[in-house]
């Protein structure tokens, strides 16, 4: 099983990308730090702007699902279950779904707790203040070129959607019923 990740700057994919890892044994997938080596090749500043343009390019240049494919041959190549995140495009979504067991979770959040998270983790992406923040997201919520990021898109389709606005431990609440029902529902289907 495959499950992929989509959501707002912020909103906990990360946490649940670790709830999936730690206490359930998913092997992690991730297209920032597919992006972050690539730039670190190339000599470039790790930026979410930096990250944004070479990730379009890559699908421009190759097809819409070019780095997920890239990360799901990895996850193929070492087997078991896998998360792959951040799920960008809606070509993206529709790749994995032909190609997998796959299931896509989508997380969001109030766009201020989302800021506070973000200028918290103090990772490079995020050392911007809210209007950047703000405009930065926009950028990558909607788009009519099936290379660039429109993630609100990919929202939509999701099999399963959090609010992420209370404590870390409600968060993990609703997602462990999820999981657990989704796992309970793999295991009897393959009885």
């Amino acid at each position: 099983m495959i499950i992929g990740i989509t959501g707002t700057i912020g909103s906990g994919k990360d946490t649940l990308m670790e709830l999936l890892k730690n206490e359930y044994g998913f092997k992690h997938f991730s297209v920032r730090q597919y992006l972050t080596e690539k730039l670190t090749e190339q000599g470039l500043e790790i930026n979410r702007t930096n990250m944004t343009n070479l990730a379009n390019s890559l699908r421009e240049e190759n097809h819409p699902a070019y780095i997920i494919e890239q990360l799901f041959l990895q996850a193929k190549k070492e087997g078991g279950n896998a998360v792959i995140e951040s799920i960008r495009t809606p070509g993206e979504v529709d790749f994995l779904k032909e190609a997998t067991d796959f299931h896509l979770f989508a997380v969001d959040a109030d766009p201020n707790l989302r800021y506070e998270r973000v200028q918290d983790r103090k990772s490079a992406t995020d050392r911007v203040d809210f209007n950047t923040f703000m405009a930065e997201e926009q950028r990558e919520m909607s788009n009519s070129e099936p290379h660039m990021q429109n993630i609100a898109a990919c929202v939509r389709v999701a099999d399963y959607k959090f609010k992420n606005n209370a404590s870390i431990d409600m968060f993990y609440k609703k997602l462990r019923k999820t999981l657990e029902q989704k796992l309970e529902m793999k295991s009897t289907s393959q009885v």
